[in-house]
């Protein structure tokens, strides 16, 4: 049962200037993402620092109004909403509750003025789902399923560990029971060993309640284990989607080539990067080049590339690449 997707989805940034702060620009921050995700599923989304990942995140679920394209959300009974220029009061607490994010510092997201209790039932209290002694005893039943004592209700964000805060937080998002939480780089600030805590957490979550999670990371190895489908951005754009087995082993891009050559072998004996090397520095997204983005960086670009943008071309069943390398 399909619960969201993206058609064309834009955000640019204004740049304002002079006296007057009229808008002299734009930061082009995403291009062009199309998604769609069903119940139970997981799509990865990785790229490297500003390729537009967390603002995809924050775009879908209104944090930031689309500058384009549409975002169309459908409710539990197969209801279809266009939800681009606003909710209306008929969707906006059925979305608000079925759609959760994940924050990737979770000191920054939690109100430090308040108990971990009063963070946990907000929402709660907010969607009318319980009754507050009911919503009392439901925090503690919260606080043991992501791994911590019923008795850390009383305290303050500041007294726990950045893992323990970011358990918080899943807690928080879980609370009213969504059907798709966005993750923006959930374990990015955490120690190895809590990284796994919380991967193994989340995927307990999904299996316990079929929940649909868009996992956004920038790394590789967690984003292969966590999901089904993986999208790859660059400087705002899709540019490839694939099955997440299916892409690591046959990568089409050359961007996602690097980016695979970017993970170190744990093989001490093969421990070398594959000979795939980048050039330069990615363009600004003010300014971006014409045709295909990857093309100044690229080692196998054509005149072609600097010219027109790639269409999606399909190199096998589920696997399109945004590359004139694979046109057919």
């Amino acid at each position: 049962m399909k619960i969201l997707s993206t058609e064309g989805l834009k955000k640019f940034f204004p740049i304002k200037a002079g006296v007057f702060f009229q808008v002299v620009g734009h930061v082009r921050a995403m291009q062009s993402v199309t998604l769609e995700i069903s119940r139970g599923e997981t799509i990865g989304v990785v790229g490297e620092s500003g390729c537009g990942k967390s603002t995809l995140g924050r775009t879908i679920v209104k944090i930031y109004e689309p500058t384009g394209g549409k975002i169309l959300y459908h409710d539990e009974n197969g209801e279809e909403h266009d939800i681009t220029k606003g909710l209306g009061k008929n969707v906006r607490s059925k979305f608000r509750r079925d759609v959760q994010m994940i924050f990737q510092n979770p000191f920054d997201s939690l109100d430090p003025r308040m108990t971990v209790r009063d963070i946990i039932r907000e929402p709660i209290e907010a969607h009318n789902l319980l009754s507050k002694k009911e919503a009392e005893d439901y925090v503690g039943e919260l606080l043991m399923k992501v791994g911590l004592y019923p008795e850390y209700a009383q305290r303050y964000p500041h007294e726990f560990s950045g893992g323990q805060r970011q358990r918080i937080a899943i807690a928080r998002s879980i609370s009213v029971r969504p059907r798709l939480i966005i993750c923006d780089e959930p374990t990015s600030a955490l120690d190895v060993s809590v990284q796994s805590q919380i991967i193994n957490l989340l995927q307990e979550l999904r299996e316990e309640s079929e929940m649909s999670y868009i996992f956004i990371s920038h790394n590789l190895d967690v984003v292969h284990h966590m999901s089904d489908r993986i999208m790859v951005m660059y400087l705002g754009n899709v540019v490839e989607t694939a099955e997440a087995r299916e892409l690591f082993n046959n990568p089409a891009h050359p961007y996602t080539k690097a980016l695979m050559a970017s993970i170190p072998n744990w093989d001490p004996e093969d421990r070398k990067l594959q000979n795939i090397k980048l050039e330069g520095e990615p363009p600004s997204p003010i300014n971006p080049p014409s045709g295909c983005p990857f093309h100044p960086r690229c080692p196998y670009k054509m005149d072609i590339c600097s010219e027109e943008m790639p269409g999606n071309f399909e190199v096998a069943e589920g696997h399109k690449v945004a590359c004139w390398l694979h046109k057919t």
